[in-house]
């Protein structure tokens, strides 16, 4: 049975509610980069590693309203579906900038179950950064969060649900929309 294919963004977006409009987005920004510009102050200059695509957004957003100067870079990577794989990584585009030593800032839209985000971080960690902290704009409220995986800044909570908007798509529409969308 072939899958149907996804209804239009505008029909999604009559059967969703608006869990956070730009306003709670951006008074959430605020406080997680006041935060972290506290935390990196005065110290090493930190690596922002933004994971794309759906992290783009955020992290724009966040690095311009931090009060502290950054080096970027990004990161593509997928896990593989497969059953016997384990989660494994397909990096899609490695981080350029070496990482040994370096203090690293891994900033992503969500924490879902997390597979992903930890096996970046153990990526980072074995390429021997010296700090890995991970940023998302959302945490999803579950009990599915795999081990050894958390967020040292999160800004807001979404419900178990599908979330789409402000980096996160809808069957990878509505990137750009400038709120957070359930159904």
């Amino acid at each position: 049975s072939r899958m149907s294919p996804p209804e239009r963004l505008e029909d999604a977006l009559r059967r969703a509610k608006c869990v956070h409009p730009r306003a709670a987005l951006d008074a959430a920004i605020a406080r997680m980069a006041s935060a972290i510009s506290a935390e990196y102050e005065g110290g090493e200059r930190p690596l922002y590693l933004t994971l794309m695509h759906g992290g783009m957004v955020f992290a724009a957003h966040l690095a311009v309203a931090l009060s502290i100067d950054v080096e970027f870079d990004y990161l593509h990577a997928t896990r593989y579906r497969g059953a016997t794989s384990g989660g494994a990584l397909r990096w899609i585009k490695p981080p350029q900038v070496s990482l040994r030593d370096r203090r690293v800032l891994l900033v992503d839209d969500i924490l879902d179950e997390g597979r992903t985000l930890l096996a970046v971080r153990e990526y980072c960690e074995g390429a021997r950064a010296a700090d890995v902290r991970v940023a998302v704009l959302c945490e999803k409220l579950h009990s599915r969060r795999v081990a050894g995986i958390a967020a040292d800044y999160a800004g807001l909570t979404v419900p178990d649900r599908y979330v789409f908007g402000f980096g996160m798509d809808y069957h990878e529409q509505g990137r750009n929309l400038p709120a957070i969308y359930a159904l």
